[in-house]
């Protein structure tokens, strides 16, 4: 929830939900039926300056916590200006926001924990004409173990090879945006730092990643560019990230470009909305381990929205990708270099 939604002094409740079903069919590997893929409540409310958000999921075999935090108003744009605080599990303010992507698959950054990303820690933001500032304070993922494979997005993982779980990390973010000549622009940079511990002798790493983004709008066109890095200074070439339930390798260090267009369609018939889009991302090992490889996904695809039905339509191809045939994200496996694709399906109802 926005500070602009939390400025209302009306004390004020509501409980939201969502189910979701979902068809998948592989082509390196058994297909799915349409089956059901998500249950979720939400609940979020506010009473004068003070307000809070939860949202818990539950997936096929699996539950996990989404976010949940507390809020405070600090400035309720009276004089121009938005801000607010607020503590508990929440998403990481890191590049663009709040994803780097339009389709149901997101883009690699992802499943690399550079998107949609929700830890435990504190947040603040503001609001100012055209200026947006954000900074954090996380004390570790949203369970503080990497040992619960069973999650949202995606965190460090604590493995029999790679022993390590996410420890502290600060975090800033600024953009800007502006209108000119029929475009309206934004651009922003963000930064962390942090640690990752070892949890087998106790020794702590740094871990750092920077982001610039930009995004432009005319009209029903949407272009977004982003390139970030992330640094995991481990001794190892990789580390374990984990989410879904299962543990899997990237590449300890890496570069992740990310282009993405979509096109709101003008005359929509039946439907209220669609949405055409191509989000491109590439993850990039830094160095030269021959165990390492570059990863490509590229999703194509629309979205269908419909009273509160929304529908994904994704064509989803990868390289060397995970979630997409391959062994994990910046790693070599020499029997699976190839292309993998899948068409995935997605019917939400959003309550």
């Amino acid at each position: 929830m926005s500070a602009e939604e939390s400025a209302d002094e009306t004390p004020g409740f509501e409980l939201g939900g969502a189910v979701r079903f979902n068809y998948g069919w592989l082509d390196y590997g058994p297909s799915s039926g349409p089956e059901l893929e998500l249950l979720r409540v939400d609940a979020r409310g506010n009473a004068g300056p003070a307000f809070f958000s939860l949202q818990y999921r539950w997936y096929d075999g699996f539950d996990a916590v989404h976010h949940a935090y507390a809020g405070w108003k600090l400035e309720d744009g009276s004089d121009g200006a938005t801000s607010d605080i607020r503590a508990g599990i929440q998403q990481v303010p890191f590049g663009l926001l709040p994803t780097a992507s339009h389709s149901f698959w997101f883009g690699s950054g992802y499943y690399l924990g550079l998107e949609d990303d929700y830890d435990l820690g504190v947040v603040w933001q503001r609001q100012s004409g055209a200026h947006q500032w954000n900074a954090g304070v996380f004390s570790g993922d949203e369970y503080g173990t990497g040992a619960n494979f069973d999650r949202y997005s995606f965190d460090v993982a604590t493995t029999e090879d790679l022993p390590y779980r996410e420890r502290e990390r600060g975090i800033v973010r600024y953009e800007h945006t502006s209108e000119a000549d029929g475009w309206e622009t934004t651009w922003g940079a963000s930064a962390f730092a942090g640690r990752i511990e070892n949890r087998f002798d106790g020794g702590k790493h740094d871990h750092t990643g920077a982001a610039v983004h930009g995004q432009w709008v005319r009209g029903p066109l949407t272009l977004q560019a982003q390139w970030a890095r992330y640094r995991y200074d481990n001794p190892e070439s990789r580390i374990a990230m984990s989410a879904f339930m299962f543990p899997f390798e990237i590449a300890s260090q890496a570069d992740v470009p990310t282009f993405n267009v979509a096109y709101d369609v003008q005359r929509t018939g039946w439907f209220d909305s669609i949405t055409c889009y191509n989000n491109a991302s590439a993850t990039l090992p830094v160095g030269n381990d021959p165990g390492l490889r570059d990863s490509i996904q590229n999703v194509t695809g629309c979205s269908f929205g419909k009273g509160v039905m929304l529908t994904y339509v994704d064509w989803i191809a990868g390289k060397n990708m995970w979630f997409a045939g391959g062994p994990g994200i910046g790693v070599r496996d020499p029997a699976n270099d190839g292309w993998h694709s899948r068409l995935n399906v997605n019917i939400g109802f959003y309550f």
